[in-house]
């Protein structure tokens, strides 16, 4: 078993040091994040770190990563505008998605230099990924610094979620295999899970019971 503590892993270079980090904690949420400048500039944008905060009321959060100069425009465009959009990304997806993570300047828009379709859900102005079968419109609520590497962690509400039919189950959970939705694997690499199985809920001293 390969071996690294805190000293090697600092001495590291910056590309294997980010291989090695982004990929040990498991596999990430794969989301487009959609934004509209105050210039109404399309903006949509990979990320791998969206996360669930609590369903009542419904919540999310994703990190930023620093921001040296000027702000990213995600950032900057959430900060303007409030409302923002999460698009899952499915495996027919992944190298369109993959682009938008390309250093392009805030008034070109990803969506003209991918094969990715803005989409335009009850006459609201920011962007959905056209063929995504999960997506969120979200409103910003907060954000926090993390001090220690200079990210910071926005907090926003779910406001509504637009999910395909084939995907839904009798108790309201989302298949996400169902339709290929994608994971990612360190900082490039892309995975297609399957659900295994799903169990009630666990009970001391009781056999888990599949629910699948």
């Amino acid at each position: 078993m390969k071996e690294f503590d805190s000293s090697t892993i600092e001495a590291m270079a910056k590309v294997p040091r980010l291989n090695l980090i982004n990929s040990v904690t498991g596999y990430k949420s794969a989301n487009l994040i959609g934004t509209i400048s105050s210039d109404n500039i399309l903006n949509i944008a990979i990320f791998s770190s969206v996360t669930h905060l609590g369903s009542n009321p419904p919540m999310l959060g994703f990190m930023i990563r620093p921001m040296p100069t000027a702000p990213k425009d995600t950032y900057k465009n959430i900060k303007e505008q409030h409302y923002f959009t999460v698009n899952s990304i499915t495996s027919s997806m992944v190298t369109d998605a993959h682009h938008t993570s390309a250093n392009y300047p805030p008034e070109r828009s990803e969506f003209e230099s991918t094969n990715l379709i803005p989409e335009f859900l009850d006459d609201l102005k920011v962007p959905f990924v056209k063929g995504s079968p999960v997506r969120l419109l979200c409103k910003y609520l907060n954000e926090y610094e993390i001090v220690e590497n200079g990210c910071i962690h926005l907090i926003a509400s779910i406001k509504k979620v637009y999910v395909e039919d084939e995907l839904m189950q009798d108790d309201f959970s989302v298949r996400l295999d169902l339709s290929e939705i994608v994971t990612i694997n360190g900082i490039d690499g892309y995975a297609l899970p399957q659900l295994i199985n799903r169990f009630g809920y666990a009970h001391p001293d009781q056999p888990t019971k599949s629910i699948l």
